[in-house]
């Protein structure tokens, strides 16, 4: 088993009000994702607001964090009274649904963006539908197929010791395939068909399969500082022989009272975003050569 032991530092993009110092691991200003907890309260906007330019920055938004539940809602903007929003949200559907949404969802995209695309009355919207819905296809047919030799990555169901455990957990996961698939385009993340390849599968392809997995280990707050520590672990796949082990802390600073929740989550999403992008994607395409 190799012990990974991370020490990469990356400057700061911009000031926040809490400042997060991830300790052995990499120093960073505030984390440029919204909270998962965003994610309602943009839906809503999207949904209600009679402001077009509080709906397209909740669109844009959206898109950005690439939580699956604005798919329904990207659907229905594709009514909205707005060319922009209507674009926006064709473009958003296009990214955020992929072999592991289900059937029924990803039938009613098709739909809506092969409807989009031959009848809005704006050019810009058709164009940014067509765009979606053929990538979509592309992706459902045998361009969807894995390729002999490609490299799959399993992301486990991560745990929480601490903390408010069952959205730590969700956050965990999501921030793990959300940086794999952007650090790492070329890997497998979302098996086609949804679910995850059987050892058969792996080996008529001729698949390097690893699987991912993370513990929260423990949230501690004291005073204005929130302290997070995290483990990651690297093993083969299926059979999980494991052969590397990560640990990770961070903490921020200003998380006090009622923010300690969501200091305590960006604390968590920092730590994984670095170990993943500087540690795990490393590792796995050496042993992948």
């Amino acid at each position: 088993m190799v012990a990974l032991n991370p020490t990469a530092r990356r400057a700061p993009h911009r000031w926040f009000p809490w400042s997060l110092v991830l300790a052995l691991i990499v120093v960073v200003a505030w984390p440029a994702v919204a909270r998962a907890d965003q994610v309602d309260r943009l839906v809503d906007q999207l949904e209600s607001s009679g402001d077009y330019k509080v709906r397209l920055s909740a669109a844009l938004n959206l898109a950005k964090l690439g939580d699956r539940r604005a798919i329904p809602v990207f659907i229905k903007a594709l009514g909205d009274s707005d060319n922009t929003v209507r674009g926006v949200a064709a473009a958003g559907l296009g990214k955020l649904v992929n072999s592991s949404t289900p059937t029924d969802l990803r039938g009613r995209v098709l739909a809506a963006l092969r409807q989009t695309a031959s009848g809005d009355a704006n050019a810009f919207v058709r164009k940014q539908a067509q765009k979606a819905y053929d990538s979509l296809k592309r992706g459902s047919g045998a361009g969807g197929q894995v390729a002999s030799g490609a490299t799959y990555v399993n992301i486990g169901g991560m745990a929480a010791q601490a903390g408010n455990r069952a959205e730590l957990v969700a956050l965990m996961r999501q921030t793990a395939q959300k940086t794999m698939r952007s650090r790492a385009p070329s890997m497998v993340v979302d098996w086609p068909g949804g679910g995850a390849p059987s050892a058969k599968n792996i080996r008529d392809r001729q698949l390097n399969a690893f699987f991912v997995d993370g513990t929260v280990n423990a949230i501690n707050v004291s005073g204005g500082t929130v302290e997070c520590k995290v483990s990651m672990l690297l093993a083969t796949y299926p059979a999980k022989s494991m052969f590397g082990f990560l640990k990770g802390g961070a903490k921020v600073e200003g998380g006090s009272g009622g923010e300690s929740d969501l200091a305590a989550q960006d604390c968590v999403v920092a730590v994984i975003e670095d170990l993943i992008a500087r540690k795990i994607i490393p590792t796995i395409e050496a042993r992948a050569r």
